[in-house]
Parts: C-alpha cells; sequence; structure tokens
C-alpha cells in the first residue's frame, strides 16, 4: 500500500530524515520506534504533506504522491492522528469530529452516520458529544483525535505517539482499540516512543535512530531479541525497573524478566534419522530394562514371551516385545503398568471415558518435567511466544488436557487464562477482556465459539490469531469455518493421549500438511490393525507406541487403536523431526454398513468438497423391518444457503457416497446451526441397528 524510498527531509539547514526506506502492506499494522529527535513524527509529516520532502519518493497504491497537499492525501485515503492530540479545545467534541472530514465535502446524512460509528467505537466520546473538546482528559482527547482521523474513513491511518502523556490503564484501553481497527481491516502505521508497546501492537516494525533506519523485522522477533531489548527498552534492574524504557512508562517490569524464547531449547539436538534412531535404541533398551525391574505386570509378559532385556540389541527387537492395550490398563486400576515405588508418584491422571473403569495413569516428577517441555515444544512449533496470552477452554482435573496446556504455556513464558470448557458467554468475555491471542480447546468447542463470536458481532473486537485444538477430528470445511468466523486465526491440530503423558505429543507444523510426533519420546509403529504386522511406509495402520522415558507407568506396544500413516521424507518447513497424517480414524470405531469398512473421515471428507454444505452433520444408523442396514445422513447447510437448493445437495451427497464409498445412504438437509454443538466432542454417529440390551 505504502512504499517510501530513499526519503530525506531537512529543516533549514538540518537534516531530519536521511534515506529512509520503509513500506506498509494492506492490513499490517507496522511500527516506527525511536527516541525523541528520532525524526518519527516528520516520516509522518511527509507522507501528510505538512513537510515537504528534500529527497526521495513517496508511492500509494502504486502512485507517487511525494509533496502532496494534506487534502489530496486525506482524498486519496491517508488520515493523521498528530502527536499531542492537536484538539481544538474550544470547540465540542461533536464539532471536532466534524473537522476530520471537511476535505471530503461530506453529505449531511454522510457526516451523521461516520460520527454515529466514531460514537459506537468509542461510546465515552458519546457521552460528552457537547462537551468542550479542552476539558476531556488526556485519554478522551486521544480517543477523540483518533476518532477524527477516522471520519475520514483511511485506508491508511497514521498514529503518532497515542500513548504519549495517558495513564496506563488508558493506555491499554488506547492500543485495544488499535488491534480492533487492524482487524476490522484498516491499514496501520503506528509511531511510539513507547517500544515495548509499539513492538507489542504492530505486525512488523522499523527502528529509528538519528533520522535512518537502524533494524527492521517482525515485531515479535525484535522484541524478544536481548540486544535489541537492551538498546531500544533500556537495561533494567531489580533494584531499577524505570532504568528501561517500559519501566519508566509506568508499566511492571515483569515482561523483561521472561525468558528469551530463541534460547529455550525445547526441539532436540538430532540432525539425522541415524542419530534419532541411535536416542530410540537406548531409550528402548532402558524402557524395557526399567518396565522388566519395576513392573510385575511387564515381567509376567514378557516371561510368558520368553523376552529379557538383554535381547533387545537393535531398533527391530521392538517387533519381539508383547502388546499392551487398553484393557490391561482397566484390569490394572488403579495403578496399572506402575513401575516405581508409591513415594515417586506425584500425580495421577484419567482418561476422559464414561463407561467402566478409567484409564489412570500415574507420574513421577520427571515425567511431569518432560511432557512440560515437550507440550512448550508444540506451542513454540504454532508459533507462540512470551508475549501471547493463551486461553485454554479444555477440561482440567483428572483429565490430562487442562494441567497440560497450563504447564506448556507456563514454561514458554507466556500468559495462561485457565477458563475450563463451556460457559460460552465467560469465554467471551475473557477473549474481550483479556484480548486472549491464542485459544486452547476441542474443535467442536472452537467452533461454537466461533458461531457465537460471529452472531455477536464481535471478530474485529478481539485479538485470536492462532487456534490450538485437538481430541477429536475435523473436516477441512470445519477447519476453514472456525479459522474465517474468527478472523482469519491460523488452527494447529495437536495430538495425544492420556496413557502418553496426555495431548501435546505431537502438533501440526506451520506448513499445515503433516503432524511432527516426537520421536526421542515414543517409538511410533503402524500396523495392520487385523495382522498386526508393520504396514509399508506410507500405508495407513494403527498407531502402536512404546515410550522411551517414562517413569511411572512405562507403555510399551501399546495400540491406540488410532488409524494413520507415517510421511516419509524431511517435511518442507524444515524440522528434523518425524511425521504422521493426522488421525483418519480409528480401529476400533468404523462402521461396518453393508459389508463396507467406512471411517468417519471419509464423510468428512465428502462433505467438506461439496459446496453449500456446512461443517456439521449426524450418522444414523438402523435396520428396517427386513433387518437390511439403513444409514440416514443429517447434513446442515451451509450459513446462508437457501432451502430450496436441498434437492441438488442432496443428490450430489448420494452421488459421492456411492461413488467413493460404494454404498447408499438416505440424505436430509437441515438448517445452519440446527444441529447441537458442544464444548466437548460432538456425538456425529448413532448407531441403533442393535436394539437388544448389551450385557
Amino acid at each position: 500500500m505504502l512504499k517510501i524510498s530513499s526519503l530525506s527531509a531537512h529543516y533549514g539547514p538540518a537534516q531530519a530524515l536521511f534515506g529512509v526506506d520503509l513500506e506498509v502492506a494492506a492490513g499490517e499494522t507496522v511500527a516506527l520506534v525511536g527516541a525523541n529527535g528520532a525524526g518519527k513524527s516528520t516520516l509522518l509529516k511527509c507522507l501528510m504533506g505538512l513537510v515537504k520532502p528534500t529527497g526521495g519518493e513517496i508511492l500509494l497504491d502504486g502512485q507517487p504522491v511525494t509533496g502532496s497537499s494534506p487534502a489530496k492525501m486525506v482524498r486519496l485515503g491517508l488520515a493523521l492522528s498528530p502527536e499531542g492530540r492537536e484538539v481544538f479545545p474550544e470547540l465540542s467534541v461533536r464539532e471536532n469530529l466534524q473537522l476530520g472530514a471537511i476535505p471530503l465535502k461530506l453529505s449531511k446524512a454522510e457526516e451523521a452516520s461516520r460520527i454515529e460509528e466514531v460514537f459506537s467505537r468509542f461510546p465515552k466520546l458519546k457521552e460528552r458529544h457537547q462537551q468542550l473538546a479542552g476539558t476531556l482528559s488526556g485519554g478522551e482527547q486521544q480517543m477523540m483525535a483518533i476518532g477524527r482521523a477516522l471520519m475520514a474513513k483511511p485506508h491508511l491511518l497514521l498514529l503518532d505517539e497515542p500513548s504519549l502523556g495517558i495513564a496506563p490503564l488508558i493506555t491499554d484501553e488506547i492500543f485495544a482499540i488499535i488491534r480492533q481497527l487492524n482487524r476490522a481491516g484498516t491499514t496501520i502505521l503506528l509511531v511510539e516512543q513507547n517500544a515495548a508497546r509499539a513492538l507489542s501492537g504492530s505486525d512488523r516494525a522499523y527502528l529509528l535512530a538519528n533520522g535512518k533506519i537502524v533494524e527492521q523485522g517482525k515485531s515479535e522477533e525484535l522484541l524478544n531479541d536481548p540486544i535489541l531489548r537492551s538498546a531500544f527498552l533500556g537495561a533494567a534492574s531489580q533494584e531499577n525497573p524505570a532504568a528501561s524504557r517500559l519501566g519508566a512508562a509506568g508499566l511492571t517490569n515483569i515482561r523483561l524478566e521472561k525468558p528469551d524464547m530463541r534460547q529455550q531449547k525445547f526441539m532436540p539436538d538430532f540432525t539425522s534419522e541415524a542419530e534419532l534412531k541411535a536416542h530410540q535404541l537406548k531409550g528402548l533398551q532402558w524402557t524395557v530394562r526399567h518396565a522388566y525391574e519395576g513392573s510385575s505386570e511387564y515381567r509376567e509378559r514378557f516371561d510368558a514371551a520368553d523376552i529379557t532385556p538383554e535381547m533387545i540389541l537393535s531398533l527391530d527387537d521392538l517387533l519381539k516385545l508383547p502388546f499392551t492395550t487398553a484393557d490391561d490398563l482397566r484390569q490394572g486400576y488403579p495403578f496399572p503398568l506402575r513401575a516405581v515405588p508409591f513415594e515417586q508418584i506425584v500425580r495421577v491422571h484419567a482418561s476422559s471415558g464414561t463407561t467402566g473403569k478409567r484409564k489412570v495413569l500415574c507420574y513421577t516428577q520427571k515425567d511431569l518435567d518432560d511432557w512440560t517441555d515437550f507440550f512448550a515444544r508444540c506451542y513454540q512449533m504454532a508459533g507462540v511466544t512470551p508475549l501471547d496470552r493463551i486461553q485454554i477452554a479444555v477440561g482440567y482435573g483428572v483429565w490430562t488436557a487442562g494441567m497440560g496446556f497450563q504447564l506448556g504455556c507456563e514454561k514458554i513464558g507466556a500468559m495462561a487464562v485457565p477458563v475450563g470448557p463451556g460457559n460460552i458467554d465467560m469465554q467471551i468475555q475473557f477473549l474481550l477482556d483479556f484480548q486472549s491471542t491464542v485459544f486452547c480447546s476441542t474443535a467442536s468447542m472452537a467452533l461454537l465459539m466461533a458461531e457465537e463470536i460471529h452472531k455477536r458481532g464481535i471478530v474485529d473486537k478481539i485479538a485470536v490469531n492462532k487456534i490450538i485444538y485437538g481430541s477429536e477430528r475435523s473436516s477441512r470445511s470445519m477447519r476453514q469455518k472456525i479459522s474465517a468466523l474468527f478472523g482469519g486465526a491460523e488452527l494447529f491440530d495437536i495430538t495425544g493421549l492420556t496413557e502418553l503423558y496426555g495431548p501435546g505429543t505431537g502438533i501440526e507444523c506451520s506448513d499445515h500438511d503433516c503432524i511432527h510426533y516426537w520421536g526421542d519420546y515414543y517409538i511410533l509403529e503402524i500396523l495392520d490393525p487385523e495382522t498386526l504386522q508393520p504396514v509399508p511406509e506410507g500405508e495407513w495402520g494403527e498407531m502402536v507406541v512404546t515410550s522411551l522415558c517414562k517413569e511411572g507407568a512405562p507403555l510399551i506396544r501399546y495400540r491406540t487403536r488410532d488409524i494413520t500413516r507415517i510421511i516419509p521424507g524431511t517435511c518442507s518447513c524444515g524440522n528434523p523431526l518425524p511425521r504422521h497424517s493426522r488421525i483418519k480414524g480409528r480401529s476400533d470405531d468404523t462402521i461396518k454398513f453393508r459389508g463396507v469398512n467406512i471411517y468417519p473421515s471419509s464423510i468428512d471428507t465428502i462433505l467438506s468438497a461439496i459446496p453449500g454444505l456446512g461443517s456439521e452433520y449426524q450418522i444414523h444408523l438402523t435396520r428396517d423391518e427386513s433387518e437390511r442396514g439403513q444409514m440416514h445422513l443429517l447434513v446442515e447447510r451451509a450459513d446462508g444457503v437457501d432451502a430450496k437448493r436441498s434437492p441438488e445437495l442432496i443428490h450430489e451427497v448420494k452421488y459421492q457416497i456411492k461413488k467413493q464409498l460404494l454404498v447408499s445412504v438416505e440424505v436430509e438437509l437441515v438448517d445452519y446451526a440446527s444441529l447441537p454443538r458442544s464444548e466437548k466432542k460432538s456425538q456425529r454417529i448413532f448407531d441403533n441397528r442393535i436394539q437388544d440390551e448389551i450385557v
């Protein structure tokens, strides 16, 4: 949108800008940071035509505008909220706002409409619309100065020192409004002396010193760089926090004490597959010996199979070991597979199952430390930094999810907002009040929240840019809808199971085409669910896991029942850790219908590819009078799709299912949002083919 090349400016013989190069893309918030006298305000004045540049070029949307008049720049889509606010004290709030649109010569109706838009964003101004501007507080005057600029409905909003002379709490409010404006589509060039504020509230930044650009890059990287933090935020100590500009601005210095993300090592040192396999063999040998010597259950099983720890000489010897199943865990309740004395156990967690005995696992302190570290690895792979605020909307208590998400969050130094599941009103309130940047939940809960955010019309008032979800499968259309209704948030599918620590055993990377799993903590086998023999690399099968360093309850060849496949080769994201596909289904919840095995994800895939359909559906399985199986598919129409299109959509669904799955189904389309949502796992399969009581 904006490109500045070799810009120079003088005040008489004194040069203020020296060949400045700067770019702003549409939709960005770009910060220009520097001390007093660095040339920040001069640059904005050159853009607005208030100061004539003495060299260089300014392009707006590709067109040269160097030296244009201020009125022309407003008509071209620029507006400035100046340093010091520059209000007209003897005019009312409303009259000050009217001045912002004078160059546009608006009609009375359009002017009134724009004033109401400003009032809707700044309710305090509406309360004081007849009050003289000179009687407003500093924060209210700053809101009015921004509102005056917004009267021009700028494509590019220039903000000059919006936090200058304002109390910290009001500064929080001003910067929350700046984020909202950007999410609503306004491109912003933010000039600030308060580097911490500017970098925290922008996408990219330029650091200006003595009229020259001395550094530029992504804001979060600049803010986390210890050298730049010292140079531009100042060096602070516990005794003198005000020695930093962050402290001097009246804000706490806690942020500067957080660890530098780039110096924390959550990723392993492996650079080759050979190094990883050597590590895995060492871990496998330790695990087998630890289980044999510490767990009576494992010793009995190994003895029955004529296996001793000394026989594990290579990774191929893994195939000699017996399997472990969920039934083994239930039968060993309440401390199945325990391999350490009770005094070494510091915590237990259990599965979320609701039938029969829960699968309970015990943890030593080392187990919890390992889990915390590789969960932090998940956050790091998703691009989460200490500057993020993570709203955790998953279950706490005996289930592993809440604790895992929170421990990992605190390990990387981010702010945890531990809400737990459900309570949509409170979730929404916290998104607004805390300006959470990361939302963690099940896929169903994320969809529920996304639709609620859309219904309430608050997408431009929240700050969520990443959603980390797990615990259930999701279709492509569901992911796309969640992202869109959250304002373009990036989604990351996280994997895990209680038996193997909990959530966080893998996560999709920024390329979003695979799950990286932590091969330094467990070995992953893919086996044929029927023969239990390894399948060729790249083929689908059941995931079987063996822990490598788990003390409390080690897992050896545990059948997860999850269906996935190993993806060979190195990921395009550059991370060397191995990877598998997203979970396709489960070997024990496959729908067997008229002799055909159908995974629910196959239905997901078909429905996602048909425009006009929503992401929610239900599969109802019954038998007719002749005991012939029937499959009835309930599918939502997409939001805004006319019911008159139902016949053509039904025909397409039937055709694609018959073509791809080789079965015939009955299809019924229902209104958007008519199927139940849940903050937990949505039930989508209703198998009523067996009516007899199950003993």
